[in-house]
């Protein structure tokens, strides 16, 4: 599985699908603009959804539940699935410090 930072993420976030796997209510507390909520527990049901074709860069609040939603999407015929690393805690501390309500 690959993964990005999210300076790289940053500097290239034209180019992803950014897919938010964390629940609702952290979504509600904080979120990147023009990323895609998708909580983890919905991703098989939901997978359908998504374009094959895109590149997909997959956050959670640290890293864990990303990464095993990456691996879930690699499973299942993605190609290129990227998981951030440090999540939207890293987003915050190292992009945005001020992460608002979306």
């Amino acid at each position: 599985m690959q993964s990005i930072s999210v300076k790289k993420l940053y500097e290239q976030f034209e180019h992803f699908m950014v897919i938010d796997v964390r629940e609702k209510w952290e979504w509600d507390i904080a979120c990147i603009s023009g990323s895609v909520h998708m909580p983890l527990k919905d991703l098989p049901a939901k997978i359908s959804e998504l374009d094959q074709n895109r590149t997909i860069a997959v956050i959670c609040h640290h890293g864990s539940r990303s990464a095993r939603a990456a691996a879930f999407l690699l499973q299942h015929g993605f190609t290129t699935v990227y998981n951030v690393v440090g999540g939207i805690d890293a987003w915050a501390r190292e992009i945005d410090p001020s992460v608002s309500l979306c």
